[in-house]
């Protein structure tokens, strides 16, 4: 007798297409394929960048988001889901109506500003972020985006003691009640120092030596999407974080090399 073979964990990523393939839904779907995942999108603007910047963004309507995501979970379900790249105030409040009542982890990854620094969301639909703030199960900001959710001078946020960094992430951990992840990849130094902050509240430190290379373009939106993944297999957060680091960190070892500025991930060579 054969056994079945397990069903992956389904996964939504509701992002943003980036058309070069490092960053966004492209991103999301090699990590949630390559971390044991099935992967669906409702793609909600479609956007022309590579490794040297963003030429041009253009949002999806409302109505077609809201039909991309009542597609996949009517049809095939989903166990977990990841929220990046919104593109307008009105997208960042159909989604929050639309998963308002669901019951599985999300994470929301807060895309303010590309890699290249490309802006990718106005003070409409920041402000848009709050409903989703409050139903995420996890927010995962980087340092820019954690100083601007929290009006915290970003300088501050750098600096080596993490006291500030902490603070802001307390704050808004205790605002939205949830768990937040606040990356510190900004930050100068020769070591990465990322901080879970919790509601209770809790805190759980995560440091790597830092990869000297040009090759991050989508470390935010890959390190969102396997979290989401992992969580979709049913682990915890905090191992969640763990797993998802390591698999990042592989990743951008491998990087292949690809474009002139800030080039993609080597999400292909990553197995684990």
């Amino acid at each position: 007798m054969t056994d079945t073979p397990k069903k992956p964990p389904r996964i939504l990523s509701i992002a943003g297409s980036d058309s070069s393939g490092g960053a966004g839904i492209q991103a999301d779907i090699k990590t949630i394929t390559m971390l044991g995942g099935y992967a669906m999108t409702a793609i909600t603007a479609v956007t022309a960048q590579n490794s040297t910047g963003v030429m041009a963004v253009e949002a999806m309507s409302p109505d077609l988001v809201d039909q991309q995501i009542a597609a996949c979970i009517e049809d095939i379900g989903v166990d977990a889901i990841k929220i990046g790249m919104l593109g307008s105030p009105a997208i960042a409040d159909l989604v929050a109506d639309r998963l308002q009542w669901f019951e599985v982890p999300i994470v929301f990854d807060p895309v303010m500003v590309a890699t290249s620094g490309a802006v990718l969301a106005d003070d409409a639909t920041i402000s848009g972020f709050r409903r989703l703030m409050g139903m995420a199960t996890l927010i995962t900001p980087n340092l820019p985006e954690l100083a601007a959710l929290t009006s915290t001078d970003e300088a501050n946020l750098a600096e080596d003691d993490h006291k500030a960094m902490f603070k802001a992430a307390q704050a808004l951990s205790e605002q939205h009640d949830c768990d937040v992840l606040a990356k510190g990849g900004h930050a100068e130094g020769e070591r990465i120092y990322d901080l879970l902050v919790t509601p209770e509240p809790r805190a759980v430190g995560f440091e790597h030596q830092r990869i000297e290379t040009r090759h991050t373009h989508g470390t935010g939106c890959t390190l969102s999407s396997a979290i989401a993944t992992v969580l979709g297999h049913g682990q915890s957060v905090e191992h969640s974080i763990r797993l998802a680091r390591k698999f990042i960190y592989k990743a951008i070892e491998n990087a292949p090399g690809f474009g002139e500025g800030s080039g993609p991930l080597g999400h292909q060579s990553v197995r684990f």
